[in-house]
Parts: C-alpha cells; structure tokens; sequence
C-alpha cells in the first residue's frame, strides 16, 4: 500500500517558525514531524509515499531526498498555492492506480505512538474506507468532529462551528481508495461533500487512536508534543561517540547523539534530548522537556527548562531559557531572561498575527524564530513572539556614552 502525505498548508498560526518551514517540518523531541510520521509509516510496511509540498517545500526536499535514509521511497508534487485539503488531494491524482486503496495523512499531526499499525488493522477487518479518530484535549472546535455508531462513522463536520459538537474528531490518517479523486473533483473540491458522500452513501468506519496525539497549530503546542513524546521515553541512551566529563549529572532518560561534549557540573534531568554535535557548558542546567537539536551551543551556566532548540543555537553564558521555542541558527547573548509568567500568574496571551490569543498556560516564555540574534542582557516578556532574522541589540544599563 502507498501513502499520500500533505505538508502543503501555509501554518499561518504556528508563528514565527511558519515562516521558513512547512508545519510538518517543526522539531520535537529531537526529529520533525514529518521524519516521525515517515517512519511510522515504514514501521507499519509503507515504503512508497508521496508528499504534497506548498510555501518552503524546498525544506522538505533538502531533509530527506528520495527517502532512502528513512528506508522509504519519496516522490513530490507541489501545489502551487495554498488552495486546501481537497485540492492539494488532487495534485497527487497521477501518483495512484485506480483500484487501489491508499493511506492519507496530514502532515502537522504528532502521535505519542505509532498509529499506521491500527489503521491497517482495522482495514483488513472492515475491508472499506477507514478514518482514524481520536479524543483530543480542549478546545475541540478546532478540529473536523467525528459522529459514530459502533464503528462506523455516521456524519463528518470538517469544520465545525462551535466547539463541543461531538466528543471525537478526525485524527488526520485515513485509508481510502482512489476514487477518492473523482469525488473530490465532483464535489468542487468540498471535503464536507466528500465527508457526506462517504458516511451516508460509500460506509467509512473508524480507528479509534486512545493514546496521544497533537495537531500542531500554535507555538505552544510545540512544546506540548515534544513533552508527549518524551513522556514515552523509559530509558537514557547515550552514544558512546559523546564525551562527558566525570562529574556530569544525569537523571531519568536523557538521550545525547554522537559528537555531543557535556562539561562538567552539568546536570541533566531527564526525559530531555541533546542532539548530534552540541556543545554544553559548564555547570548548565538541562531541566525536564529540553530538546537541544543539532550543532547547540550552550554556555557557562546556562538554565534550560521545558523547551525546544531546532537547531544550531547559540545561547550565552548566564541565561534562561523556559517554556520556550528557538528556531535554527539562533544567536542568544549572554545573561538573557525568558521570562515564563505573568506577575498574576493569570493565563497568558500571545500575539498571532495582529490577533492575541490565549494559550490556556500560566507559564510560556518566547518564540524565536531562525536566524533571529537577541543582544546581550536582554528580558524577554512571556508569550513574547520574534520573527525570523530579527536583531535585537545588547540592553545596556548604562550605554556606551559617543
């Protein structure tokens, strides 16, 4: 069976890392979406897939090629503008014999375990088209609500209203077959008309996912899914290609990949992820839910909490890093705060495109997007948003007098 995967939607809310990536290419725990989702595919025995590229699909092509690294094979086509579901869907009509059923997955969805293996599962019992769905946290209107009785799904609202229409909603992985083409062309490229047709009149029945599972749609959610995901981990692996100094801490399941020097006085509180090539300083700080991605540099003292480096930070000695998201190549200066809560300690709020919007969360500190360079000395306020290649200069308490 092949599989069908759409990484094309612009990710408008997932800001300032929407910017410069596809959803699907957001880092947690150490890997992208997309790099998890392929190898839950090919765990589950799909190896031919075929991804929908949109905005920065160049992304997509440079991380993985022909796919051959995962151990899959990977075709693209591209859609030229973001147009939705339904038409990035038939972008990809060339790529499937008639006849044949398929897996369809959207891409900025993040899974606790591997949820391919039920799907198919439930394929081959029911012999027709399969939705997977699953029971979400709040708030439940942001996702396509899901009706049933017994197995079979009755009634699909794509996009509900309200919220709290129905307590199951789509989980973004399907098996269908490739008549799903004609239908999305005759139904004018409505997936609600598609949805109807197949629950009154084709039968569709569900796989029901009871573990965790997270659509990535706001910065916080990034952290939220790299804390699902690490909540797994049961043991530390440590590559014996990293160096540690004698005296570095370690507790619960940490993971350091290979070319990683942690210094000494360091303590690591697990579950937390050091990626490939870090550097760690003496006497950081590594506090539960840090993911550091490859090529990291953290200085002298340094306190990371519940957060997630992409990749090829540099943040200086003295600073404080918590319930934050740092883009690639970010350059942090020496003695910088995030601060994480308000002075209340009330719900913060932040702002998404002109819109605040409220996180639900006492405690969230900032998102910096690539190639930002925040200056030395510098206080962050919570829910604080940088866009990506933002200079922040150096906050002199008594500047440099010209």
């Amino acid at each position: 069976m092949k599989a069908l995967v759409l990484t094309g939607g612009p990710g408008r809310t997932l800001v300032p890392f929407s910017a410069t990536r596809p959803k699907s290419m957001t880092v947690v725990a150490g890997g992208s979406l997309l790099r998890r989702t392929l190898q839950h595919l090919r765990e589950a025995g799909i190896t031919d897939v075929t991804i929908v590229l949109g905005q920065n699909g160049s992304v997509v092509e440079n991380a993985f090629g022909d796919g051959s690294s995962l151990g899959v094979h990977l075709s693209y086509v591209r859609q030229e503008r973001p147009q939705g579901i339904a038409d990035a869907i038939l972008c990809a009509r060339g790529k499937f014999m008639p006849g044949e059923s398929f897996v369809l997955v959207y891409g900025d969805v993040v899974t606790s375990g591997n949820p391919f293996l039920q799907l198919l599962q439930s394929f081959n019992t029911f012999k027709s088209p399969i939705a997977g769905v699953c029971l979400p946290g709040p708030p439940t209107g942001r996702y396509g609500n899901v009706y049933l009785s017994g197995t079979r799904i009755t009634k699909i609202v794509e996009k509900p209203q309200r919220p709290g229409l129905g307590n199951y909603v789509l989980s973004g992985f399907f098996v269908l077959p490739t008549d799903l083409f004609s239908w999305v062309e005759e139904s004018g490229k409505d997936m609600e008309r598609v949805f109807d047709r197949l629950t009154t009149g084709v039968g569709v029945h569900a796989s029901i996912w009871e573990e965790g599972w997270i659509d990535v749609e706001f910065p916080w959610d990034v952290l939220a899914a790299n804390r699902m995901v690490m909540d797994t981990w049961e043991e530390a692996r440590i590559s014996r290609h990293a160096k540690l100094d004698t005296n570095v801490t370690i507790v619960g399941p940490v993971r350091i990949e290979a070319g990683s020097v942690v210094r000494a006085g360091a303590v690591l509180a697990g579950p937390c992820y050091i990626g490939r090539d870090c550097y760690v300083g003496n006497n950081v700080l590594v506090r539960s839910y840090s993911s550091l991605g490859p090529g990291s540099t953290i200085g002298y003292g340094v306190e990371l909490k519940n957060c997630v480096l992409f990749g090829g930070a540099r943040i200086g000695r003295l600073s404080f890093v918590g319930d934050s998201v740092v883009g690639e190549q970010v350059d942090i200066g020496s003695g910088t705060m995030t601060v994480n809560e308000t002075m209340d300690r009330s719900p913060i709020a932040v702002n998404i495109r002109g819109t605040m919007v409220e996180s639900g969360l006492t405690k969230l500190g900032a998102f910096i997007g690539d190639r930002a360079k925040i200056g030395a000395g510098n206080t962050l306020a919570p829910g604080t948003v940088i866009e990506a290649g933002t200079i922040v200069p150096h906050h002199f308490t008594v500047p440099n007098p010209r």
